[in-house]
């Protein structure tokens, strides 16, 4: 659709170029990265330009270079004089104080997070939101926890079919205790409901797809691929008395949604290579299987 002639992603080869170029590269703060190695090269040419495009935190290169510093002391002591002009263009996503006083009256929000920017600027601010917007604001240091009590109460509807299948798959809950209960949530007419996937695939007129997810783990095991399959089914079966475990008639071992494969190396047949695949449905199950196989296979375990 676009076709930019004249733009393309930068290789670190074109920073020997000679003639005029122009190169967006990230950290804006100069701090690391490729922006850095970039900077250093065309530091000590007066030709050459480097725009800062917002606020660059204290310590860093950019915050030195805008403060007018014109001698840095780089990795290993060595100093590196910039010649080159130093231009600034605020151009950052983040929001300065009036954009955030600004935010804070369109969303009416019950509290603040301060958590970006020097601490006396962030204090200024601060205060200024409590007496303005008389809601808590906080600035909580690096590492420390702030708690903010809320009340998140919200009402949804529950199918009675969600209902039925969830009390068959377990005891009777505890109207007490909390319980967590997988569904989809609709949200139509101001109104929320949770049903079942199925029931939100029909009412919503969209296809279902199913999502799995898969991981390889690496076993040894000298016996032929079907044998160690085998092998794995005996020892599931010792370990997951209370699960159903079956042997598909496609060389393949099933754990309720869990799909477990074997095949060989091409390298070392010794060496198996076992594919977990599972739904999110099971995605507790599939991390305990996965973590019990990487420990390998016990010798006594029958084929």
């Amino acid at each position: 659709m676009f076709e930019f002639k004249h733009i393309k992603p930068f290789d670190r080869t074109y920073a020997d170029n000679p003639g005029p170029m122009v190169v967006f590269a990230t950290p804006g703060m100069l701090h690391a990265g490729q922006s850095l190695q970039i900077f250093r090269k065309w530091a000590g040419n007066d030709k050459n330009m480097v725009i800062m495009p917002g606020y660059c935190v204290q310590g860093t290169v950019g915050h030195k270079i805008l403060s007018g510093q014109r001698k840095l002391e780089m990795e290993g002591r060595q100093t590196l004089e910039v010649k080159m002009q130093v231009e600034y263009m605020s151009f950052s996503a983040h929001a300065d104080a009036k954009g955030i006083m600004q935010l804070i009256r369109q969303a009416e929000p019950h509290h603040v997070l301060l958590v970006h920017g020097e601490a006396k600027k962030m204090g200024f601010l601060k205060q200024k939101i409590e007496q303005e917007f008389s809601i808590n604001c906080y600035m909580p240091a690096n590492g420390e926890t702030s708690t903010i009590v809320t009340n998140p109460n919200i009402p949804v509807d529950i199918s009675l079919c969600l209902l039925k299948r969830d009390s068959a798959l377990g005891p009777i809950p505890d109207p007490k205790k909390q319980k967590l209960m997988h569904g989809t949530l609709i949200i139509k007419d101001n109104s929320l409901r949770l049903v079942s996937p199925e029931q939100a695939v029909k009412e919503l007129g969209l296809s279902e797809h199913h999502l799995r997810y898969t991981c390889k783990v690496q076993i040894q095991d000298h016996h032929s691929e079907q044998d160690t399959l085998n092998r794995i089914y005996n020892h599931l079966k010792n370990i997951l008395k209370d699960y159903p475990i079956q042997h598909l008639p496609d060389g393949s071992v099933m754990v309720e949604s869990i799909l477990i494969k074997v095949s060989a190396t091409s390298d070392d047949q010794s060496t198996k290579d076992v594919l977990v695949s599972w739904t999110y449905q099971d995605e507790e199950l599939g991390s305990y299987l996965i973590t019990l196989l990487k420990k390998g296979l016990p010798p006594s375990i029958p084929l």
